[in-house]
């Protein structure tokens, strides 16, 4: 299992925005049917990858919709990025890390919340532990034992279907570096300007098709925001047929 901690890299332009001197701006708000709507218009954003050596990866649940369109329109695999926060035992609501899926788990520290939490290393490893459980209850459920793309070398998409504070998403890129893919980017229907920023740092490319001045939460941006089951997500995954 591989730890590290957070850290940044140099701020990159967003796909599909004019830049300012901050390097992205605010655009005037989307509104998606839903998820596969969504989808369908964020895979023809990101037509330029469709004959390179691409893998999706998608965040369950919402984003696996968003991802199977995707993965179809560029021709590439689709793999679950699953990841997990790692709570402060008291106040399990506090980020004092997470846990990403992959060949290798790979564990994210935030020394500064573990530091003013003042939680103790076996602590902090028996939620990784159970976090890590569920991981694999969930990696097995949604598919079986289909082994993990490997992303050595190869441009990774990651998908979900919008970004609230961008916490998720940020631990998922800081772990991928560690497995050496050739660019990472970072593709969403939907997000706010300051989450879209930060990630900006962190990915090589993000591609967000609208980043409203007021966001208040990602539903509000979709016609029909209805909430995926565990079956759903396997129907998903099983339609987008194999890549070699």
């Amino acid at each position: 299992m591989q730890i590290f901690n957070t850290g940044v890299s140099a701020l990159q332009p967003t796909a599909g925005m004019a830049a300012d001197a901050a390097g992205v701006r605010k655009e005037p708000p989307m509104l998606f049917d839903d998820r596969t709507d969504a989808g369908r218009k964020l895979a023809q954003a990101l037509e330029r990858y469709k004959n390179d050596h691409v893998v999706v990866l998608a965040l369950p649940r919402g984003g696996v919709q968003v991802a199977a369109e995707i993965a179809r329109y560029l021709d590439a695999p689709l793999d679950l990025l699953l990841v997990r926060k790692i709570g402060v035992p008291m106040h399990p609501e506090l980020a004092m890390g997470a846990i990403v899926d992959g060949l290798e788990p790979i564990v994210v520290r935030n020394e500064h919340v573990l530091r003013l939490a003042g939680v103790p290393e076996s602590s902090f490893e028996d939620v990784q532990r159970r976090e890590w459980e569920e991981i694999e209850r969930r990696r097995h459920r949604y598919l079986g034992v289909s082994p993990h793309q490997e992303v050595f070398g190869r441009i990774v998409v990651i998908v979900d279907d919008g970004i609230a504070t961008g916490a998720t998403m940020m631990a998922a890129i800081r772990a991928l570096r560690q497995r050496k893919p050739s660019k990472i980017v970072v593709a969403v229907p939907v997000a706010p300007l300051e989450a879209l920023e930060q990630l900006n740092q962190a990915a090589d490319e993000t591609v967000c098709l609208s980043t409203p001045a007021f966001f208040e939460a990602i539903g509000a941006h979709y016609r029909d925001f209805r909430q995926l089951s565990d079956d759903d997500v396997i129907a998903l995954i099983q339609s987008v047929p194999a890549t070699p």
